[in-house]
């Protein structure tokens, strides 16, 4: 039993080397990226890989949703030691269910800034330099079409879809957008993100639309329709979901991109 109580202790204490080991080489990074970059020092398709390898090299007794949590909360400190910055919150979906998804997704040293509805949280991050905003996949309270904000090429746009390791029993199951602005070549565009506005909505167009894409719906009086947040998967394009809504007798009136982020990695529930 001592034996095994060293071993421990040898690894806590190998494990806390490398972090700090870690800490040293993010301090040579910041100054690397201080001339370098602007916006959000996150790095949506890098952190989706690093997310990717460790649930496939995962075995043993400890639960996945202890390491995934352990990660994110390593991956977010060190981002925010790189370029500090805070978590604004949209907690009209529900205030618990909010706080969960942020403190697992980004731990406590990461501020945290609630906001009651979709739009405060919006504009916070399009005046800030790189704060994330956090707001759930299905949010219409109270703001409506919250998404149109993101239509501007300055405006921030979604560069992340949370939980991003996808299970049945996921600890912070909530589905969230996560709003920023991050350099070009770090966004994550498997799954593109489109504000869209259609005349003639209906049951129709929205059954046709719900076979090929995720989406939210809110009433758009200017076309007398709705307004659209859809997600279209790899592989399906917006000609595609415009033929869709055609055929379903709508009319597509514009369309703008305002985001993209990784495919959800799905693993089994245990």
């Amino acid at each position: 039993m001592g034996d095994l109580r060293k071993e421990i202790d040898r690894i806590d204490e190998s494990m806390h080397r490398l972090l700090m080991e870690r800490g040293d080489i993010i301090d040579r990074l910041i100054a690397v990226k201080k001339s370098q970059e602007t916006g959000s020092a996150f790095r949506p398709m890098r952190e989706a890989d690093m997310m990717r390898r460790l649930v496939q090299r995962h075995k043993g007794i400890l639960p996945l949703d202890t390491v995934e949590s352990i990660w994110r909360v390593i991956i977010s400190t060190f981002t925010y030691v790189q370029s500090p910055f805070s978590v604004h919150a949209d907690l009209s979906a529900g205030d618990a269910l909010m706080r969960d998804s942020a403190r697992f997704h980004f731990g406590f040293t990461v501020p945290f800034i609630p906001h009651m509805g979709a739009a405060g949280v919006v504009e916070a991050v399009s005046t800030s330099k790189g704060d994330l905003g956090l707001v759930a996949a299905a949010s219409v309270a109270g703001d409506g079409a919250w998404w149109n904000a993101l239509e501007f090429d300055a405006a921030p746009k979604i560069i992340a879809r949370l939980p991003f390791v996808e299970r049945a029993d996921h600890p912070a199951a909530l589905p969230v957008f996560v709003i920023s602005r991050v350099a070009a070549d770090a966004m994550a565009t498997e799954a593109a993100v489109w504000s869209i506005r259609v005349s003639g909505w209906g049951s129709g167009p929205a059954e046709a639309l719900s076979m090929l894409a995720d989406f939210v719906a809110v009433p758009d009086r200017a076309f007398d329709g709705a307004a659209l947040l859809v997600t279209l998967p790899h592989g399906v394009s917006l000609d595609t979901i415009s033929a869709a809504l055609v055929k379903a007798g709508a009319t597509v009136r514009s369309s703008a991109l305002v985001g993209s982020h990784a495919t959800r990695y799905t693993v089994a529930a245990k």
